[in-house]
């Protein structure tokens, strides 16, 4: 009884630890699980990064290259051959047609400060127009068709090449104020011209002008001095055409007093233009989805692709090698035509015939004229009875009878012993009929 008691006390002995050890471990597994962190979400994609592409896309095509300062009366613009009034901030683009009617003025400030003053019964077309801030490449073309044009360069004539075209000159603007007549309907073949004058800029400095002949590009002079002119005049014919001078003027005072009301009407459109074109392009940025009063213009680069007329004439000779085409059909490879009479002469072996014709291309070239028809059927052809070799005579007359053979030999062995040995290749064929005639004489 007392060993009993003893083992008794021992084994409770031992149990204490065991359960000690298993509440720890319940309690490291325990502490173990809560000490683990919980899993963070992946944060979402921000959903205001998706629209970035939509909005480097909604900027316009065709972006303005100037604005309206000033309108005094009635003035258009001809865009996309429709004409529409114009107001004052209107904007200005590319390969604009601008004009004013009879009693009317109007002022126009492009992106880089220089600035138009038209009077009445004129008209300006925007040819050209590439400006950067800051760049080097700058360059302008503005084409005065008819009246009286004030102008005032700026940043593209300084940093680039700005020039005015007339009727029968091209002025090279270096940089100043000047003004432009021309009359109604002037031509070579007028007597009155163009008249280019030089004033100062409103700062006073007194800029340059070159004046060369627009037909050839000769130089005629230049204007260096202020209210200096020259007249353009239609000079002696000769061989390439009328030739033109320019002629030195003196300025009347009561010109140049008229001229002096022009030059202040530049300057005063180009100091209200400038703000208006700063105010106007951050209206577009802040604005992008903004409809203007005038529609936009057309692409300009729609109106360059209908210029080259020489593709439309190579179409006619594309249709002269279709008819050819119909002469051998159901053939998929036009390049190869010598396959044609072997893959329908020996339909059984589509395989074998394109394998053996690829080295003979160069001798079934001259068949394209129908000497091979669908069926491996050869048609009759004088004098092929002569190019034939020795050899081929014998074993086409025994195995097609009354059928001559083609001028090329190296194509019609298939027509003759296609019938009988469809798997038979073309070597094989002058051995096997050889026989037949030592077998008759031995008879």
């Amino acid at each position: 009884m007392l060993a009993w008691r003893r083992l008794v006390f021992a084994l409770a002995l031992l149990a204490l630890p065991l359960a000690g050890a298993g509440v720890a471990c319940a309690s490291e597994t325990i502490e173990f699980a809560q000490a683990q962190p919980q899993a963070q979400p992946t944060p979402a994609p921000s959903p205001t990064a998706t629209p970035a592409p939509s909005a480097d896309a909604q900027p316009p095509a065709v972006e303005p290259i100037g604005n309206v300062a000033t309108v005094t009366g009635i003035a258009t613009v001809i865009r996309d051959k429709n004409s529409y009034p114009l107001r004052v901030r209107d904007d200005i683009y590319l390969n604009d047609i601008v004009q004013t009617s009879s009693n009317s003025a109007l002022g126009i400030t492009f992106n880089d400060a220089t600035t138009f003053n038209l009077s009445a019964s004129a008209k300006i077309t925007i040819d050209n127009y590439v400006y950067d801030d800051g760049g080097k490449q700058n360059s302008a073309i503005f084409d005065v068709g008819k009246g009286t044009v004030a102008f005032v360069a700026a940043a593209v004539a300084k940093t680039g090449d700005m020039k005015i075209t007339t009727p029968t000159a091209t002025l090279g603007i270096r940089g100043t104020t000047g003004v432009v007549d021309v009359p109604e309907g002037a031509a070579a073949n007028r007597a009155r011209n163009v008249n280019i004058k030089l004033y100062p800029d409103a700062d006073g400095r007194v800029g340059h002008i070159d004046v060369e002949e627009r037909a050839s590009g000769a130089r005629l002079g230049a204007l260096t001095q202020a209210a200096s002119g020259f007249a353009i005049r239609a000079g002696a014919a000769t061989a390439g055409g009328m030739r033109f001078a320019a002629v030195p003027i003196i300025i009347p005072a009561q010109q140049i007093a008229r001229d002096r009301g022009f030059v202040g009407q530049v300057h005063l459109a180009q100091t209200a233009g400038r703000q208006i074109v700063i105010e106007q392009r951050d209206f577009r940025r802040a604005n992008p989805a903004a409809l203007s009063r005038i529609p936009r213009p057309a692409q300009p680069p729609q109106q360059q692709q209908l210029r080259p007329t020489t593709t439309p004439g190579r179409q006619p000779q594309r249709p002269n090698v279709q008819p050819r085409q119909d002469n051998r059909p159901g053939q998929q490879q036009p390049g190869t035509p010598s396959r044609q009479g072997l893959q329908q002469g020996m339909q059984p072996q589509p395989g074998q015939p394109q394998g053996a014709g690829r080295p003979r291309v160069p001798q079934t070239l001259p068949q394209r004229g129908g000497q091979i028809q669908p069926g491996g059927i050869v048609p009759p052809q004088p004098g092929g009875t002569q190019q034939a070799g020795p050899q081929q005579p014998l074993p086409r007359t025994g195995l097609q009878p009354g059928q001559p053979p083609a001028q090329q030999p190296g194509m019609q062995r298939p027509g003759g012993f296609q019938p009988r040995l469809p798997a038979a290749q073309r070597p094989a064929a002058p051995h096997r009929p050889a026989p037949a005639p030592k077998e008759k004489e031995r008879r």
